[in-house]
């Protein structure tokens, strides 16, 4: 273990571990067949030049580079973890900009660096579960940034047929080649700026439902178990 930590503090050796990981990642998806389903929801964003949040589980964040197009600027927050600089670092290779650091606390760099984002017109992407979770349950500061920003949050699922659960607190899906993938995206959700305490809990919890339902619906698209939230 020792080792392992004194191999992940090489910068080198974390810049080789990511353009593996990324590489592999590629592979996954070339070798894959996709399909999306209510792709014109944020289709209608992306052509009208509108920006949006996009948010989904944080277990399905190695598969999210998939369904993005490039081109379209994007946002990721990730946390300022290890772990978090590593998935950052990866998701670089496929044009994902990153804020770091978390959405949890509205007087946060991370949330100001976000809503001059969404600003300037970027998308910005969230998983309201992270970083540490619970799994699959919504924390506040997704509905903090739409309110703050003025721009809808769409939620998002990515599901694939041939996977691996790993053991970690949000059981991370690894895709693997020769696959059946979806792309399940929701309706927009909006959060009025005026909307008082009561109002932003109401939106958190149809945020956590509707990520939830699509995450299942994308699972049993690919013909496998969904995976299931943490108790509330």
């Amino acid at each position: 273990m020792r080792l392992d930590k004194r191999l992940l503090a090489n910068p080198r050796v974390r810049a080789v571990l990511c353009f593996v990981a990324a590489g592999y990642m590629r592979l996954v998806y070339r070798c894959s067949r996709w399909q999306t389903f209510g792709g014109e929801i944020p289709a209608a964003f992306w052509q009208r030049r509108e920006p949006f949040i996009v948010a989904f589980w944080h277990g399905r964040l190695l598969l999210a580079p998939f369904g993005w197009p490039r081109g379209v600027p994007v946002h990721m927050l990730i946390s300022q973890h290890r772990d978090g600089e590593l998935i950052a670092r990866t998701i670089g290779h496929f044009g994902f900009q990153t804020v770091r650091g978390s959405s949890r606390r509205q007087g946060s760099q991370a949330l100001r660096t976000m809503v001059k984002a969404l600003q300037d017109g970027s998308c910005i992407g969230i998983t309201p579960d992270g970083p540490h979770g619970p799994r699959m349950r919504a924390s506040e500061g997704v509905v903090s940034l739409a309110r703050l920003a003025g721009v809808p949050v769409i939620p998002a699922a990515i599901g694939i047929s041939r996977r691996r659960l790993m053991g970690s607190w949000d059981r991370m899906i690894v895709g693997l080649p020769f696959s059946r993938g979806v792309f399940v995206w929701g309706q927009p959700i909006t959060v009025p700026r005026e909307a008082d305490a009561a109002a932003q809990a109401a939106l958190r919890l149809e945020i956590e439902e509707s990520l939830t339902a699509l995450s299942d619906e994308a699972d049993r698209r690919c013909g496998v178990t969904p995976v299931t939230a943490d108790p509330a």
